[in-house]
């Protein structure tokens, strides 16, 4: 048993790190120590502060009496998606561990990750009430107008000016590096950060396939109805965004019941969700259905 811990050891802090270099949207999750677990296994509870605004001072009654209200809210994970694989000891042995090692860090990388992204910039523009403009970008004066338009509806809305991230196709980005002056410079200055984003990553709505009968593939595609993204505007603190249970199984063949084989299995609960009264912190720019 003690080897199969070390065995442990040495993956899952390697699968931790894959995660974060190649999920795009790592930099929103939230603090884990924000939330509590909730009544039922696929529930987690999040503080909401509301306070009243300011009342008239009276020199014989003193101050308006206000109420601050904190309530705990309820959410309900959105995201609950896994895999299980074998690897024969015999196939790992004459490689030397490259094929345990390379599935384990290319899954996370090449198939988890991805998935992650489509599913949470889909999770929030499906969000009742966040920014939106359906255009076609067509150089990089109009990619720059359009950021603009998106930086203005969140300075109008009061939303932070910290912790605004920009998500972009490189295809948009690029036209912007591309032009001359101080005026890609200037519009990207205003974000804490800005992440490429590959167009297949990139859909207002995905389909999640089952992995099973009919769609053994598994992994996600752009559901009817959506329009592929242009950018996006984040700001950090409208999204709920938390991982609740990422759980990396390595199951060694000595301990396999089914076969001489090592298995790993994944399985990673969370939710990607907008707070209701922050929509102004997500700004969608997508190009029409089609």
């Amino acid at each position: 048993m003690a080897n199969n811990i070390a065995l442990a050891k040495t993956f899952v802090p390697m699968l931790d790190e894959v995660y974060k270099t190649a999920a795009l949207t790592a930099v929103l999750d939230g603090s884990p120590e924000l939330v509590q677990q909730g009544a039922n296994a696929n529930e987690l509870v999040i503080p909401m502060l509301e306070m009243q605004g300011l009342g008239n001072y009276d020199r014989n009654t003193g101050y308006a009496a206000g109420d601050v209200t904190l309530t705990n809210e309820t959410v309900k994970c959105n995201f609950d998606r896994g895999r299980m694989f074998s690897v024969d000891r015999m196939d790992d042995a004459e490689t030397a561990g490259i094929a345990f090692g390379q599935l384990a860090g290319e899954f996370i990388r090449t198939k988890v990750a991805p998935e992650l992204d489509a599913f949470r910039f889909a999770s929030y523009c499906a969000k009742e009430g966040v920014g939106e403009a359906e255009e076609t970008l067509e150089n990089g004066a109009a990619v720059i107008a359009a950021l603009r338009k998106a930086v203005n509806a969140m300075d109008e809305a009061e939303v932070p000016a910290e912790e605004r991230y920009l998500f972009i196709t490189p295809t948009l980005h690029g036209m912007i590096e591309d032009m001359d002056g101080d005026a890609s410079r200037q519009v990207l200055a205003r974000f804490a950060g800005v992440a490429l984003v590959p167009h297949t990553r990139f859909y207002t709505a995905i389909k999640q396939k089952s992995g099973r009968t009919g769609e053994t593939e598994g992994g996600y595609e752009k559901d009817t109805g959506a329009a592929d993204i242009n950018f996006m505007v984040i700001h950090k603190g409208a999204v709920i965004q938390f991982e609740k249970h990422v759980a990396p199984k390595i199951i060694d063949p000595d301990q396999n019941p089914d076969a001489d084989a090592w298995k790993f299995g994944y399985r990673n609960v969370g939710i990607a969700d907008v707070y209701q009264n922050k929509t102004a912190g997500v700004y969608v720019s997508h190009k029409a259905v089609g």
